[in-house]
């Protein structure tokens, strides 16, 4: 499993944000259209009605959000020395996202959560709605983008996510 830019990529599935466990929201794309998945939505939209897919939300890397975390780290650490029973009052879990597929039928939102930490890299980004956009342009872009991301998450699968670099340069090839 790996993540790059916006997308978790686990074997040849292909996610965006983080994969979903249990009953959590989560959003997959599939060669048939993208899946909502978790306990408060569901549904297959299909690409073919599928006009435009983009991510709403997005927390994006910065001082003020990694030193947050830090902060938030620290004050947890502490309260759980100072009263180790019950459950901590810090933990907010991680950041959600609306992924939002506009389609003839109107505008649907679904509830991705983020799989960055501390947030994603403005250019990582940038790059991820444009290989979501690309993904609208027809069957044969989305099949031949999403067919690539897929083999990479099957060539890589135990190699975990790769450098900054490395994902700049995959999300520049995957969007064309």
């Amino acid at each position: 499993m790996a993540m790059v830019g916006l997308f978790w990529i686990v074997e040849g599935d292909v996610y965006v944000g983080a994969k979903p466990s249990g009953l959590a929201p989560g959003v997959r794309l599939t060669p048939e259209g993208v899946l909502a998945l978790g306990e408060r939505q569901s549904g297959l939209h299909l690409w073919e009605d599928i006009r435009e897919l983009t991510v709403t939300g997005v927390p994006v890397k910065s001082l003020k959000r990694q030193v947050g975390l830090v902060r938030d780290l620290a004050v947890d650490m502490v309260t759980n020395l100072a009263l180790p029973i019950g459950p901590s009052q810090t933990d907010q879990g991680p950041a959600s996202m609306t992924v939002r597929v506009e389609s003839p039928g109107g505008a649907h939102a679904l509830t991705a959560y983020a799989a960055a930490a501390v947030g994603y890299s403005p250019a990582e980004a940038d790059l991820s709605h444009t290989v979501l956009s690309r993904l609208t342009e027809g069957a044969a872009t989305m099949a031949t983008t999403l067919a690539a991301m897929s083999e990479w998450g099957r060539t890589r699968e135990d190699e975990g996510t790769p450098r900054a670099a490395e994902r700049e340069r995959l999300l520049r090839e995957w969007a064309g």
